[in-house]
């Protein structure tokens, strides 16, 4: 029953959510000669513990369905760094003065930002070859964050963070 509420959580987080993703990689990489994969040692999120093992949980799980294994013999690494930012508002209040006469003119136009900004997270995915091309697939994603968030709703945000992430790996290629 637990899995139904939170499939219905992560459906909701993706209609309503805003998860932007940004990928890049080196289009001279075979990924068919990818099939297990591992993180790096050091990996630092930016993130609290509770949170990155949620990231990875969810990570893992996403990769699993696509047919990659974690292996402590890898053939690719996988690095995750973080950022939390606060977004400008989008708000303002425009007050403006104008005055003229003759063949003179002038304005002033003020924009004061009205409400707090949104709170957001930049999260980076670098997929890493250490034997051939070194960095070979990346992503970048941005969405909001609430700190404040239950655990069930910071997990259900994670899987549809991931679900978005993955979505370009691997890539389509021509």
């Amino acid at each position: 029953m637990k899995n139904v509420y939170l499939l219905i959580a992560v459906i909701v987080l993706n209609s309503c959510s805003s998860i932007r993703v940004n990928y890049d990689y080196e289009n001279t990489t075979n990924f068919k000669t990818y099939k297990t994969y591992n993180y790096f040692s050091d990996v630092n999120t930016g993130m609290s513990a509770l949170d990155t093992k949620r990231l990875i949980k969810a990570l893992d799980d996403g990769l699993r369905s696509q047919g990659y294994t974690l292996s402590e013999t890898p053939d690719f690494l996988i690095d995750i760094k973080s950022t939390d930012f606060q977004q400008q508002s989008n708000n303002n209040v425009g007050v403006g003065l104008a005055g003229g006469g003759g063949n003179a003119g002038g304005g002033l136009s003020i924009g004061i930002p009205i409400g707090q900004g949104q709170l957001s997270r930049e999260i980076v995915f670098d997929f890493v070859d250490e034997k051939n091309d070194g960095l070979f697939w990346q992503a970048i994603s941005e969405s909001n964050y609430k700190p404040n968030a239950s655990p069930e709703k910071r997990e259900a945000n994670f899987i549809a963070l991931i679900e978005k992430v993955l979505e370009g790996f691997p890539p389509e290629l021509k």
